[in-house]
This record gives C-alpha cells, sequence and structure tokens, in this order.
C-alpha cells in the first residue's frame, strides 16, 4: 500500500472512511490533554475530515498531512474556505482560515515542519496503514513531534480476516507494543460500536472503538 492506492480511493470516490460529524471522542475527551488555545494541533493523514473544522473552532491552530490532492482542494472547496498554495520542501502547502493541509508524503515530514505543535489528533493515520507500515510511522511520529506532546488515539478492534480493510483492525495488544517505547500512553474508552456502523453490520463479529491518551516521552 503507497500513495497511488490512496489516490485512486480519492479518485474513484471510495471514502467511507470519512464522517460527516466531528468524532464523538474528540468531543467528549479532547479536554483530557489539556491543550492551551491558540497552539497547534498536527492530524496526520487527515483527509478531508470535519474533525479538523472542530478543532479550529475551539481555537486551535490545525496542520494536516494528506497524501491526496483532491481530498485537499475538496476540504477547503466543500467547507467555503479560502486558500493560498505555495511549496513547503516536499509538500504542496495550502494554506487558509487556520488551517494548513500539506499534500505529500507523511514520511518525508520532518520536525521543522511541525515546529510549534503541541498535540496530535490521529483517527485516521494508524488505521488507514498496513501492519508492515504502523511501526514506521510510530517511529517516525517520535521523530518529528516535541517532546511530551500529548496526542488523542482513535483506534478500530474487528476480526481482521472477516474484513480486508482499510480501515484496518489494530487491537490493544498492538497498541500498547507499537508505542511501547519512548511514549506513555494511558486508556480512556473502549466501546462496542457495530450497531453505530452499517458499513460493518452483518461482516465482522464485533467492532470495538478505543481512544488513547499517548504522551511523547
Amino acid at each position: 500500500m503507497n500513495a497511488e492506492f490512496w489516490h485512486e480511493r480519492w479518485k474513484n470516490g471510495r471514502t467511507g472512511f470519512h464522517q460527516s460529524e466531528a468524532n464523538r471522542y474528540l468531543v467528549q475527551y479532547w479536554d483530557r490533554l489539556s491543550v492551551g488555545v491558540g497552539e497547534k494541533v498536527f492530524v496526520p493523514l487527515c483527509g478531508k475530515s470535519v474533525d479538523m473544522l472542530w478543532l479550529r473552532g475551539q481555537g486551535y491552530e490545525v496542520i494536516g498531512t494528506e497524501w491526496s490532492p483532491i481530498a485537499v482542494r475538496d476540504f477547503f472547496e466543500e467547507n467555503g474556505l479560502e486558500a493560498e498554495q505555495s511549496k513547503q520542501g516536499e509538500f504542496e502547502r495550502w494554506e487558509g482560515e487556520g488551517v494548513t493541509l500539506l499534500c505529500g508524503d507523511e514520511f518525508k515530514l520532518t520536525a521543522s515542519d511541525l515546529d510549534g505543535v503541541g498535540a496530535v489528533y490521529d483517527r485516521a493515520a494508524l488505521i488507514a496503514l498496513p501492519p508492515e507500515m504502523r511501526g514506521v510511522y510510530v517511529d517516525h511520529l517520535h521523530e518529528i513531534v516535541p517532546l511530551g506532546t500529548k496526542s488523542l488515539l482513535v483506534t478500530i478492534d474487528y476480526p481482521q480476516h472477516q474484513h480486508s480493510g482499510p480501515p484496518f483492525s489494530v487491537p490493544d495488544g498492538e497498541v500498547r507494543a507499537l508505542f511501547k517505547t519512548g511514549f506513555e500512553i494511558e486508556d480512556i474508552v473502549s466501546e462496542d460500536v457495530l450497531t453505530d456502523n452499517g458499513r460493518f453490520a452483518g461482516r465482522v463479529d464485533y467492532l470495538n472503538e478505543t481512544a488513547y491518551l499517548i504522551t511523547k516521552m
């Protein structure tokens, strides 16, 4: 799986992972991170998520990364936001009205790109990656975010053999193994959400959603 996979998904409109409302765990538990108003929040593999609008509405400056230029364009157009385009290193930078989206390869992001970031919100990055890429993603995250950065991570867990993904199943044991070095991890909530997710109904035996508070040490 690579950037081309996601380019094709967006090109063909296969974006069932996109949510029309802000994620409930973001709304309910974001204050657990104690992020000061005005700080920068990093949203990896952000797509055109309305979660970024929610964060902006709380007074934060949002920085997102996304492989697909279609997703980046749609985010600004569908929300009626003006954006200036420029180059930033390896990325096409779209910036406007409190949101900056960097379009390009997530793994080419550097610490300087995230200078001043105070928190990370990951609802769609870790679960978008196959097993062989998750460790690389977490190691890269540790390299580029400032010491002490807190993250709200949302994952799903289901019988992987019953659904090919993405989004992929990332069970609790794998989350703890991925973040065991260089991070502190704290449980927030875990719930059975199968009845609330029609695209999984009748296809998997269970679907659990879990939110974690993760701190870079």
